[in-house]
């Protein structure tokens, strides 16, 4: 009886060691900076970079992250168009900068009103993300 006891509390201490928490498990508390790029209007991409962006947070609080938008990736940074708005803002609060591409702007007749103000804006979306990787960032491409 005596075994069976210390067995059970045994598998009980075990089983709470190894139960999952809904808290964040950092990994990394190395200052990672990443540039993201968004080509696509696909809002299942948009959710899913939301999704990413937010995970890498959680493992790496520390992380600088910039998500470069241009060509159909501009919608995502489009007011009313995007479906990710508050997702954006959150991100934002978090210290991750959206980045809109002057050239899709302009080439679609985009206004910088018609952005969420959350973001900014570069000349030239590809350019901003070689400029990135040249002084270290790392590079993701958004998508499936």
């Amino acid at each position: 009886m005596k075994n069976i006891l210390s067995l059970a509390l045994l598998l009980f201490v075990a089983s709470a060691a190894f139960a999952q928490s809904n808290a964040p498990v950092v990994m990394s508390s190395k200052k990672h900076k990443v540039v993201f790029q968004l080509t696509s209007n696909d809002t299942l991409v948009h959710k899913a970079l939301i999704k990413q962006i937010t995970n890498f947070l959680n493992a790496a609080p520390n992380a600088r992250i910039e998500v470069v938008c241009h060509n159909n990736g501009i919608t995502f940074l489009q007011k009313d168009v995007t479906k990710q708005g508050e997702k954006i803002r959150e991100l934002k609060a978090k210290g991750v900068d959206f980045v809109a591409c002057e050239n899709t702007m302009r080439e679609r007749k985009i206004s910088r009103e018609s952005l969420m103000t959350e973001c900014r804006t570069v000349p030239a979306g590809l350019v901003e993300i070689v400029m990135k990787q040249e002084k270290g960032w790392s590079y993701i491409k958004a998508g499936f």
